[in-house]
């Protein structure tokens, strides 16, 4: 990093969206790309994004951009997705089954490792090539594959209870899809999607 400044959570947070646009513009075959560039793909100004990237030191040339092959390899080691990262999701209901199936093609340092759930209607069937396994199981497995991120897509009541597993597991980062606030220990990093408020913030086109 640059320097000993703190950096914000929200600068934390854009990183992954200038990857997915840098991701982009490599399928397009774009090697240098300007902050204004940037800007018009991700909607954020042309400062802003100088400022982010400037936290984790000098990635372009003044005048010229950024090489968008090697911002994107520094943005993954930042973000630790220079290396596989497995993931566990727990819930293998409708959302759950879908985030199981989700196509990783395009992200390789992703790999959906085990699927979890308590409804012994559910376990024991596959969804793809993953078995759904008891969450009795969860600890040996987590330990077993090399798990290191959870995903949480249980109903709210159920999801706290989930945390605290995943967190016994040795589990230190979790995606919740469960519209409910988690209590976990400080050093587990936690994000939460709302899916509810996702949808609300699309644009409806009035007639």
């Amino acid at each position: 990093m640059a320097n000993n400044t703190r950096i914000p959570d929200v600068a934390i947070k854009r990183l992954p969206i200038y990857l997915r646009v840098l991701r982009e513009l490599q399928e397009e075959e774009v090697e240098i790309v300007s902050s204004a560039e940037l800007s018009e793909r991700t909607g954020f100004s042309s400062e802003q994004i100088r400022k982010d990237l400037a936290y984790f030191g000098a990635f372009g040339t003044r005048g010229v951009g950024y090489r968008t092959d090697l911002l994107s390899r520094r943005i993954m080691k930042i973000l630790g997705l220079d290396r596989v990262v497995r993931v566990a999701v727990v819930g293998a209901g409708n959302l759950g089954t879908a985030l199981a199936r989700y196509n990783l093609r395009r992200y390789p340092e992703l790999e959906i490792a085990a699927v979890f759930d308590n409804d012994w209607d559910k376990i024991g069937k596959r969804i793809e090539d993953l078995e759904i396994l008891p969450m009795e199981d969860l600890p040996r497995v987590v330990a077993e594959r090399g798990i290191t991120m959870g995903i949480i897509a249980v109903p709210p009541r159920a999801a706290n209870e989930v945390a605290r597993q995943l967190v016994a597991a040795g589990i230190r980062a979790i995606l919740n899809f469960s519209p409910v606030k988690l209590n976990v220990e400080d050093g587990v990093h936690v994000h939460n999607i709302d899916l509810s408020i996702e949808l609300q913030s699309l644009p409806v086109e009035q007639n």
